[in-house]
């Protein structure tokens, strides 16, 4: 009996432990992320909004998982999937490829302001992954998809319209 009682009260200090600035307050809107390359992979992008106030970013894919260490590269772009030169807003936490899953706290973008999840359905953006960071790879976007008021539909999303990341922040930027 003691023993069991020990094992609980442990276990509940483990429990108790968990930092608070990880758990959701809040979930906010979502966005499909559509296969943009040969590689079989679909997402969903969620908002959400921490205990803290901090907002979130959770991008998910979907398709065959990895054992390996690899992570793909995301980012938050200012403008629609198919504007040429779309500065990037924030640079994503590494998708890992063995969970498929990243979380990214927001903060300021690079233009300077605040993200703010009410003002995210007139937010100008997409996201786009990459099969690497560097190199011939990065040419290789796995998905994309608009969000805030973009068209975020399977029916307004085209591939073949998809332009190459720019790789830089707006000159504004801090």
């Amino acid at each position: 009996m003691k023993i069991n009682f020990l094992f609980a009260l442990v276990l509940l200090g483990f429990i108790s432990c968990q930092p608070e600035e990880n758990l959701v307050n809040d979930v906010g809107p979502s966005y499909d992320l559509y296969q943009s390359s040969d590689f079989n992979f679909e997402g969903k992008a969620t908002f959400q909004v921490l205990a803290n106030g901090e907002v979130e970013l959770l991008v998910q894919l979907f398709g065959d998982k990895s054992n390996d260490p690899y992570f793909y590269t995301g980012h938050l772009h200012f403008g629609s999937f198919d504007q040429g030169d779309a500065p990037i807003a924030h640079a994503l936490n590494p998708i890992d490829s063995r969970t498929l899953e990243s979380r990214t706290v927001l903060g300021k973008l690079s233009n300077g302001k605040e993200f703010d999840l009410e003002a995210i359905n007139d937010f100008d953006g997409h996201i786009k992954v990459h099969l690497a960071d560097q190199g011939p790879d990065y040419n290789i976007i796995l998905v994309s998809g608009n969000i805030g008021r973009n068209d975020n539909s399977r029916e307004a999303f085209n591939a073949e319209q998809l332009t190459l990341c720019s790789p830089y922040f707006p000159a504004e930027s801090f």
